[in-house]
Formats: structure tokens, C-alpha cells, sequence
């Protein structure tokens, strides 16, 4: 928008150019206010360029032809200049080599620049190619002043033309074909056949073939148009597929039973001229122009036309500074959106679009008079000449001035089509548009144009309230807003603001009216508009004003709407539950899934639909969080209905059974709720719940005081179990069952002490509270662990033996049989203990030989130097030698008791060598006197090191095998082991 906020002033400068005369100004378009800048920075180039040719002929110039870059020209009276536009410094002159008065009376070039044809005043015809420097004579011609060529386009190249059309003074249209290649030996002039296919006329005589233009249209149809001095024929016709070679006399063949198309116009200047417009090289023209007597006819050429290839004809009459009696026009050229007109000393150009006249040059006397204007259909420049100078044209930007034309004429599709890269141009057009359909009372399309100008924003607006034009003014609303960029927020917000009030007015007045489809075609335009993803930023950012304009109408239904695009659900759900409607409250929670909602609202909606909430809850499953839903369910099953209550119950089941929660608060509340409501499914809760502490999930105190709270025993017998208090078990069942005792008291199968003692319990109470001699029996047998003599002292004074005699008579068999075992384990342990004996006896008489080389099996030193122990397996090691090798296996307590005996060997050895005999003779003499109790003592000492150092071998025994899993080196010396080794 240019000024929706900011007041731009309007700055726009006139254009002072030379071709501003012909320009519609703003003032004209009816536009008061345009947000472009109107400036031009530099003089724009003319569209028609003229330049004079930097060359100076030898010779006057009597004609010129150019075609694809080629230029031929005939100088004097003998010569013939060619001219490579490409290479224009390389210029190829020819005699022609004429003896006699003739003069060149045309010059003909085919669209390749390949053929010339060069027509004589003696009625003679003569051939260049342009590869060849040799002029060479058409015999076939001769006699014929030729007038026009119709070249064939699709057919020549640079060694034939093709079958053409050669149209004569005498109204004579011949079909020929001219060959560059040598003839045969009969046959061997360029032209190959030369034949009359059709003749013109003109009031009843033959009149001159003025112009020749052949046309393929589709499928293979020719157009053929011919003009005289004031008639222009057409001739249409089908050629067969692959017969395009034959020539063009089919398509007047097929045209002579019927009077040939013409039109004719009154006026003769003796001559006329037609020229064609392509836009692209190598298709077909798609307007003409033909210069005649009354003026030039310009139109469109149709090719899907049946009957003729003329269309959207019209006439521009001669200004009237144009006398055909003193100043003839000479030539005419056509462009896209002009024709050239060239007279004696000028040339003009006129639009085809309006016939104005926008160009005109006038060209000093010096140069004589103009002769001849050409256009090069490939080049596209068009060329002038006269007796001594050579001119010629570039067209630039053609189409830049076409816009204002189409815009003056009210086509403003094509103005649009042609100003696409100037969008000041582009603005003016759109405005001279929407203002063309507002006064026209077309409001919409109007407003859409308006839409896309740079025109001030707020003049339009009140354009359309003036006029009283809402769904206009929406409109272009609609359309500005679509064209704002993001970052343009502020202009953003007030076009959906205004919008939103456009269409809550429009939608209460028809609502008031009652028109039910145009209310929800409104509507239904009104929720994508609030559902538009580009302004949804906006709409986010200024929901509260958009709330508020909602609420102000009324229009509760659209504000619901709007809350869910928001995605503001809680606004939604809070609006629900406001009226009362809870079930349409529940249908959007559900519908979005949103926890923290759930969370919210439930409490509300378990007091009034407990079912539907719950089976919602359900539906969630784990994406809600039952704990944080217990606060509902408490407040609303303790002040609610027995519905709410038992749904509370469905929950807390599906949550435990279903989901597998095991949060204590969830336990603990269904717990609660049994214990309340449902006892029934209380004890099948906890015996389901598991009997061990670490695999149930409620707490077992609450439970407890719970279910003793309720009186429900076996509950609390059962939990009791579970906190293994077996004691208070089993005082508690006895209240209840004495099975279910029993089985307490059964449950702590590893203390047999404390089983006895529940037992007992059990059977004090089947005593002296049931007074039942029999079940107090069975209680007997029922354990193992209890004996008669354990429940007599329980009963009365007053009950005879009898009642025990078969439990005394058990009792006694048992312990006889008890004394046998325990004889008969004496006998095993006597015999045993006597093998024992045997065994030492005959280890005391064992011994081993050793032999005087044998080494030390750690040190590998020789054993017999040192003191040594020698083992049953064969290994012998130095004292030393094993004491070190045992020393690092042993146990703490070992090691620290093997210290310890060192200690006391040092201080009970003698203090010198002369008080005691030497060792050798005291180790085999235990009864001497002269060792007392010191010596005692040392060998005692001994005895107990050997015990410790060597009870087995360091390798064959315990001590080896133990040390299995230990690495040969110690992990804290493993780097510095390794180290050594690097």
C-alpha cells in the first residue's frame, strides 16, 4: 500500500520527450494519486532510428533489393553491385554486359538472398546466383515485363527456388522454377519450366500484377494473394501431401469454376503495393498492409478462415497532405505495430492500433528524391534509397508506447501484455482499468484492479464506501492484504481487523434477511479466511481483538470457530461448559488430546458426565497421567452421585489392571474406594496384588489401618501376612477361622522355633476358647514340630486320659525309634573314630627317601644344605623357600597369626650357642630334662607354623587351586612390569 499509514506526497515529473506528444499523460487516465514516482533519468531513443549509409556510388542508383543480409543494386546503366552485409568492406560488382537501351525495370531476391532476378525495360529476364559471378539469360521469360515474384518459402535454398510465381504487366501470373545447378545437354538455361496458370483483370481488361504473395496454412493448404491497381485477389486452395513440388496450378485449378475473391476499391493511382509482417523468421505473416488508390488497408491474415486469409480489415485514408495527382506515396513497409509509409521526400509512420500518424522524417533535397523503401524480412531493417545515397532504419522497442494505445482504446489485457516490465506503465494501465469498471458499476472488478495499483490507499477505499460497495471494498481488502508482504505488520493487522468486521456486518445483515445460502456461502468464505496460513501469524498476535469484535455481534458460533484455528481450546471448552454443554466441552478435549485441558476441566465434567469422561480417560490411556487426576475424582465421588463413584472405581481398575501403574497414590485410592464401596473386591485386590513387600505398589500400614478401620479381619490378617508379623496373624485368623490360622502359622518355614510357638497358639486356643479335645489332636498332627507333652499343660484338671491315648502311645513309638537312630549313629561314630586312630598310627611309621641331588622345587638350588619339608605328592622345597611361597596366599587373620609365631620363636630361642645342644640332637628327644618348658614351648611353636605354612603343598593343594583366577602379576605393579620390559 502507498499510504495507509504513511502520507507519501506526490511527486511526479512531466516528461518532456520528443515523442511525449503522442502519450497519454496521467491527467488523461483519470488517476489523482499514483504511489510511482514518474521521473525519466534519460531522453529515451527514438523507435525509428535513421542512419545514412557511409557509401557514395559510382554510378546513380537506378534500384536496390535486399533480403537475409544481401544487398544487390543496379548502378547506371551496365553495372551490378552485390553487398555481403556481414562483410560490407568485400563489395562484388557485375556488368551485365547489355548492348543495347535497356533498363533494369526491377530487382527481385528471394527470402534466402540467394536467387536475383534482374527484369529488363526490353521485356528480357536475367539470373545470378549468388555464388556465381556470371549473369546468364532466361529464355523462357522473354517477352514478359515482369511486375511481381512470389517466392516459394518452404521449398527454396540456395541452389533452386522452388515452384514460384511470376506475375506480368499484362496481368499474366506464371508458375516457373529456376535451377543454379547445369542443366542437361539439351537443357542448359537455369530455368526449368516457365507456364501461365492464371491471368487478371480490372472492368473487363488485364491489368498489371502489381503484387505476388504465396502462404501455407495447415494441412497443406495454400493462401495465394494477388493485387492489381486497385483489386486484391485471394486464391485458396489444397495441394496433396507430397505434391508440393508440382507447383501451385492445383490451387487455380480448383478456383476457375468459381469467380475468383476480390476486393476492389474505387480510387487507381496506377499502381499499388502489399506488404507482410512476420514476427519470427521462418513463419507465416500475421498482417498485411496494402498501399492503393483510396488509402491503406491493414488487417490480420486468419489462416483457419475456409474462404479468406483476410481478417479485422481497415482502411486508413490518406492525410490530406498526401494529393495523388502531385504527391504519391511511393512504398510501404509494415512492422508490428506500424506501417512506413515513404513519399517523394518523407517517410511517415503510422500506427496500425489508432492510424495516428507518430513519426515523420523529412530528408533534404540534396539527396534527391526517395526512390524505393525495402525491409529486409530477416534483418528487419528497412531500407531507403535514392539516385545517390542509401538509408536505412533500426525499429527499437517497437512495443513501448503500445500499452498507452491499448489503454486509450479500453483493452487493457493487451495494454497489461505489453508493459509487463514497466510497472509504472503496468500501475497506470491497472488504474485506468479500475476506474473504466467503476464507472461501468462493475464494483468487484474494479476493486480487484484497484487491488494491485500503487494508488493511494485510503482515496480507493472511500471510493467504494461512498458508492455504498461492501463486497467491493472486501475485495480489495482481500487483494491488498494478499499482496502485503510479511514484514509489512502493522498495515497486515489493520486490513484483517477491518476485514473481520466486513464480514461479521455482512453476516448479521444477512442472517437478519434470512437468506440461508448466501449466509453460509458468507460463512463459509469468513472460516477459510480465518483459516488463511499467511495471515495466521497475525491473527495469532491480535486474537483478543479479534475475540472482542466477535463478541460484540454476538456471533458465538464463529468465535468457537476461530478458537479452534487459534487452537485456543480452552477458550472453547471454558465456552461449553459456560452453557451447559458439557458433551460438545468433552467432543473437543477428545478431539485435540491435550493433557493439560484434561487436567483442567475434567473435574467439571466428572460431576456432570462421569461415563462419558471416563471412557475419554480410557481412550487417552497412558498419555494422561492418573495421578493428577485423582484431585477430581476425590472431590467429585465424595459429594457425588453413586454413577460418579462407581466410574471413579472403572478408572482406578483400568488404570491398575489395564495400564499396569504402579504408583503408590493409585494403589492406596483404589484401596480406599474398595474399602468404601466395594468391599467384595478389596481381599481380591490384595491377594492378587502379591504376597511379598516388594512386588505389591500400595502402602501397607494405610492398608492395615484401612481394613481395621472397616473390620474386615481377613484383609487385615492377609496384609498382616504380607509385613510377615505372623504372630499378630494368626491372633488375629484365630478371631476369624482357625484354618486360616493354620495357615499363618505355617508361612515362616525357616524359624521352626516360631512356628512351634504360632502353633501352640493355635492349639491354646482350640483349648481353652473352643474347649475341642479332638481338633487340638489334629492340631497334632497337622505339625510335626509339637508333641503331647507340649499341649497338656492347656487342659483341665478334669479331662481323662483317655482322650490321649493314642497321641501318648504315638509320642512313645517316636521316641524309641529316636533312641535307635541315635544308638545306632554312637556304633557308626565308635567305628569311625577307631579307623581314625589306625590311620594316624601308620602315618606316624611313613617317611621318604631323598636324595643327595635333589633340588629345591622354587629355588632349584640343591635341598639338602638348608632345612626342607618334603610332601606326599613328591614336591620339596627349602623352609625359607615354602615359607615365601605360602606367605603371599594366606588370609589376613594367617598372615598376622604367622607373625605373630615368628615373634615368639625369636624370643624362646636360647640367647647363646653354648648353653644348648645343637637342634639336630633335640628334634627326635621329647622326654629330655635338660629342655623344661621353654623347650616345650619353641616346638610347640613350630608345630603350629608348620600347621599354617605347610598343611599341603604350595602346588598341588587348595592353596594352588584358589589362586586360579589371580594374574600372575600384581594389577598394581602390572605399568611398572611393563615398563621393565620395554
Amino acid at each position: 500500500m502507498a499510504s495507509i499509514l504513511d502520507g507519501y506526497e506526490d511527486s511526479q515529473n512531466t516528461r518532456q520527450s520528443a515523442q511525449q506528444q503522442s502519450r497519454l499523460s496521467t491527467a488523461n487516465i483519470g488517476i489523482t494519486h499514483s504511489g510511482f514516482v514518474n521521473v525519466r533519468l534519460e531522453e529515451e531513443k527514438p523507435i525509428f532510428n535513421k542512419q545514412r549509409i557511409d557509401f557514395t556510388p559510382p554510378e546513380r542508383i537506378n534500384h536496390l533489393a535486399v533480403c537475409n543480409n544481401q544487398l544487390c543494386m543496379s548502378l547506371g546503366k551496365d553495372t551490378l553491385l552485390r553487398i555481403d552485409l556481414a562483410k560490407p568492406d568485400q563489395p562484388n560488382q557485375i556488368e551485365l554486359g547489355r548492348k543495347d537501351d535497356s533498363k533494369v525495370h526491377r530487382l527481385f531476391l528471394d527470402p534466402t538472398g540467394s536467387h536475383l532476378l534482374i527484369c529488363l525495360s526490353t521485356s528480357e529476364c536475367l539470373y545470378l546466383n549468388r555464388n556465381t559471378q556470371k549473369v546468364r539469360g532466361l529464355s523462357r521469360w522473354r517477352g514478359h515485363l515482369i511486375e511481381s515474384v512470389a517466392w516459394n518459402k518452404h521449398l527454396g535454398n540456395e541452389t533452386s527456388t522452388g515452384p514460384v510465381l511470376v506475375g506480368t504487366s499484362q496481368g499474366i501470373i506464371f508458375e516457373a522454377e529456376i535451377s543454379a545447378t547445369e542443366g542437361s545437354l539439351f537443357n542448359t538455361n537455369p530455368d526449368q519450366y516457365f507456364r501461365q496458370v492464371h491471368s487478371l483483370e480490372e472492368d473487363g481488361k488485364p491489368a498489371p500484377v502489381c503484387c505476388l504473395e504465396v502462404e501455407r496454412g495447415l494441412e497443406n493448404k495454400y493462401f495465394i494473394i494477388a493485387t492489381t491497381r486497385k483489386r486484391l485477389f485471394q486464391f485458396v486452395g489444397k495441394v496433396a501431401e507430397g505434391s508440393e513440388q508440382q507447383g501451385f496450378s492445383s490451387i487455380f485449378s480448383q478456383n476457375h469454376d468459381l469467380l475468383p475473391s476480390f476486393q476492389e476499391f474505387p480510387a487507381n493511382m496506377g499502381y499499388s503495393e502489399i506488404t507482410f509482417y512476420t514476427s519470427k523468421l521462418r513463419t507465416s505473416p500475421k498482417a498485411f498492409a496494402w498501399m492503393m488508390g483510396n488509402g491503406v488497408l491493414y488487417g490480420q491474415l486468419d489462416y483457419v478462415r475456409p474462404d479468406s486469409l483476410l481478417s479485422d480489415v481497415q482502411v486508413w485514408d490518406y492525410t490530406p497532405d498526401i494529393d495523388l495527382s502531385l504527391n504519391k506515396p511511393i512504398s510501404i513497409v509494415l512492422t508490428q505495430f506500424h506501417f512506413l509509409l515513404l513519399l517523394h521526400d518523407r517517410v511517415k509512420a503510422i500506427c496500425t492500433l489508432n492510424g495516428q500518424v507518430v513519426y515523420e522524417d523529412v530528408f533534404p533535397d540534396k539527396f534527391g528524391a526517395l526512390k524505393k523503401m525495402i525491409k529486409d524480412p530477416v534483418g528487419g531493417l528497412v531500407w531507403i534509397y535514392t539516385e545517390r545515397a542509401v538509408f536505412r532504419y533500426h525499429i527499437q522497442r517497437e512495443s513501448r508506447d503500445v500499452w498507452q494505445m491499448y489503454m486509450s482504446m479500453s483493452k487493457f489485457d493487451l495494454a497489461k501484455e505489453y508493459c509487463r516490465d514497466r510497472p509504472e506503465c503496468m500501475d497506470m494501465v491497472l488504474a485506468k482499468e479500475a476506474e473504466h469498471c467503476f464507472q461501468n458499476k462493475r464494483y468487484l472488478e474494479s476493486a480487484k484492479c484497484y487491488a494491485l495499483t500503487q494508488n493511494y490507499f485510503e482515496e480507493i477505499a472511500l471510493k467504494f464506501i461512498e458508492a455504498k460497495q461492501e463486497e467491493a471494498l472486501k475485495e480489495f481488502l482481500l487483494k491488498k492484504l494478499n499482496n502485503l508482504k510479511a514484514s509489512e505488520r502493522t498495515q497486515i493487522t489493520l486490513l484483517v481487523t477491518w476485514l473481520a468486521e466486513l464480514y461479521l456486518n455482512r453476516l448479521g445483515q444477512l442472517e437478519s434477511d434470512g437468506n440461508a445460502v448466501a449466509f453460509k456461502e458468507t460463512r463459509d468464505e469468513f472460516h477459510q479466511f480465518l483459516c488463511n496460513g499467511k495471515h495466521k501469524d497475525c491473527l495469532f498476535n491480535n486474537r483478543s481483538t479479534i475475540y472482542d469484535l466477535l463478541a460484540s455481534h454476538g456471533n458465538v458460533d464463529d468465535m468457537v470457530y476461530f478458537s479452534v484455528v487459534m487452537q485456543d481450546y480452552e477458550r472453547v471448552i471454558s465456552h461449553y461448559c459456560q452453557h451447559d454443554d458439557y458433551g460438545a466441552a468433552l467432543d473437543v478435549l477428545s478431539k485435540h488430546c491435550d493433557q493439560k485441558l484434561f487436567y483442567k476441566f475434567s473435574p467439571v465434567l466428572m460431576q456432570h458426565i462421569p461415563k462419558k469422561v471416563v471412557d475419554a480417560w480410557i481412550q487417552m490411556g497412558k498419555r494422561l497421567d492418573p495421578k493428577k487426576l485423582i484431585p477430581a475424582l476425590m472431590n467429585y465421588s465424595q459429594m457425588g452421585s453413586t454413577q460418579q463413584i462407581s466410574e471413579t472405581i472403572r478408572y482406578m481398575e483400568f488404570c491398575v489392571y489395564e495400564l499396569t501403574v504402579t504408583e503408590e497414590a493409585i494403589h492406596n485410592y483404589l484401596l480406599s474406594l474398595y474399602a468404601k464401596y466395594k468391599p467384595d473386591s478389596l481381599l481380591w485386590y490384595l491377594e492378587q496384588a502379591g504376597t511379598r513387600a516388594s512386588e505389591i505398589h500400595y502402602d501397607l500400614k494405610y492398608a492395615l489401618r484401612l481394613c481395621a478401620e472397616n473390620g474386615y479381619l481377613r484383609a487385615c490378617v492377609l496384609v498382616y501376612r504380607i509385613m510377615e508379623l505372623y504372630e499378630e496373624a494368626v491372633d488375629l485368623a484365630l478371631q476369624v477361622d482357625v484354618d486360616l490360622a493354620k495357615s499363618c502359622a505355617d508361612l515362616p518355614e525357616d524359624d521352626e522355633e516360631l512356628r512351634k510357638k504360632l502353633w501352640l497358639k493355635i492349639a491354646r486356643h482350640v483349648v481353652q476358647e473352643e474347649k475341642d479335645v479332638k481338633k487340638a489332636m489334629n492340631c497334632l498332627s497337622s505339625c510335626n514340630l509339637l508333641k503331647i507333652e507340649d499341649i497338656l499343660p492347656f487342659f483341665p484338671d478334669f479331662v481323662t486320659i483317655d482322650h490321649f491315648k493314642e497321641a501318648i502311645c504315638s509320642s512313645l513309638e517316636e521316641y524309641n525309634q529316636h533312641i535307635d537312630e541315635l544308638k545306632q549313629e554312637m556304633e557308626e561314630a565308635t567305628e569311625s573314630a577307631k579307623r581314625i586312630r589306625e590311620d594316624i598310627q601308620e602315618m606316624r611309621n611313613k617317611y621318604g627317601v631323598v636324595d643327595s641331588q635333589e633340588k629345591c622345587a622354587a629355588c632349584e638350588f640343591p635341598l639338602l644344605n638348608r632345612p626342607f619339608y618334603l610332601f606326599l605328592c613328591g614336591h620339596m622345597f627349602h623352609y625359607d623357600c615354602l615359607f615365601q611361597e605360602v606367605t603371599p596366599h594366606l588370609t589376613p587373620f594367617k598372615q598376622s597369626r604367622l607373625e605373630e609365631l615368628q615373634k615368639k620363636l625369636a624370643a624362646a630361642a636360647p640367647s647363646s650357642k653354648s648353653r644348648h645342644r645343637p637342634a639336630a640332637k633335640d628334634e627326635g628327644d621329647t622326654g629330655s630334662l635338660g629342655k623344661g618348658s621353654a623347650g616345650t614351648s619353641r616346638e610347640q611353636i613350630k608345630s603350629d607354623m608348620d600347621d599354617i605354612i605347610a598343611s599341603e603343598c604350595v602346588y598341588c593343594g587348595e592353596l594352588m587351586i584358589k589362586t586360579i583366577d589371580k594374574p600372575f602379576i600384581d594389577p598394581e605393579r602390572f605399568e611398572e612390569e611393563k615398563s621393565s620390559w620395554l
